[in-house]
């Protein structure tokens, strides 16, 4: 099965601690699902700097087809995080050369080669979500925090909904029942310590978390969600792709760096 990330990546550099790593939200996912054994690619920008090199060379080791990971002149996007305890705190975006970006047709093309396509709201492909799926291709988009704050027409071209929220409470219930009614097969929302919640139109299911030393809470997120899309790829019950999200999650937050 054929993999590919669309978006946003990024160097995210803290400079107080002396410490840098490539990540991005679709770059994290695809190399979990490469580490998991799916064959991967990654389509989207960098710049012709250092960081944009070693953002390349990272996705080579780990085996992710990067021959639509451009590199345009420019600087490659960063994010300047801290650390706000154990949690990871985002300072500032410098979008780079990723301001810019825009699939090609040739990248299109490539992308349709693709039986799952993962992006997210700086992926800069929203408008192309409805041919993905009308060619059958399964759409992974992750939300991050952005509930009740997202364009409702995106839903509808969507398989499996990702977001982030904080507590498992009414309003959050009646959320995912309204997104999954406008088209994804599952929604989950990820509560940091307090575990996952998903929905599939009919059944609310819910998944602790692995309780481990925690680092760096960076990648969590991502590596939760490719953990649970390659239980689901597999054909694995969604409390058995929680359990997966979790674990992978765990092994991530124990660690510095986001995979």
């Amino acid at each position: 099965m054929r993999v590919a990330g669309v978006g946003f990546n990024c160097i995210d550099i803290y400079e107080n601690l002396q410490k840098s790593y490539p990540t991005g939200n679709s770059v994290d996912f695809i190399i979990h699902m490469s580490r998991f054994g799916m064959e991967t690619s990654m389509i989207s920008v960098v710049g012709s700097d250092k960081h944009g090199e070693w953002l390349r060379e990272v996705l080579r080791k780990e085996k992710v087809d990067i021959s639509h990971l451009h590199v345009e002149e420019g600087d490659t996007a960063i994010f300047k995080m801290d650390l706000n305890g154990k949690d990871r705190v985002h300072k500032e975006k410098v979008a780079g050369v990723m301001e810019s970006f825009a699939l090609t047709d040739e990248d299109i093309a490539f992308a349709l080669e693709h039986e799952v396509i993962h992006t997210n709201l700086s992926g800069n492909s929203i408008e192309l979500l409805p041919l993905f799926r009308s060619k059958g291709i399964r759409v992974v988009f992750d939300f991050t925090t952005k509930v009740n704050s997202i364009p409702e027409f995106i839903l509808p071209h969507v398989d499996y909904a990702f977001f982030s929220y904080d507590q498992d409470d009414i309003p959050i219930l009646e959320y995912m029942k309204w997104a999954q009614a406008l088209g994804p097969d599952i929604v989950v929302v990820t509560l940091g310590e307090k575990g996952s919640i998903a929905y599939d139109g009919q059944s609310f299911f819910r998944e602790g978390i692995c309780k481990v030393p925690v680092v760096n809470t960076v990648g969590a997120g991502d590596s939760f969600c490719a953990g649970f899309m390659y239980s689901i790829l597999r054909g694995s019950s969604i409390p058995d792709a929680l359990r997966k999200g979790a674990e992978t999650a765990a092994m991530v937050v124990a660690k510095f760096e986001p995979y």
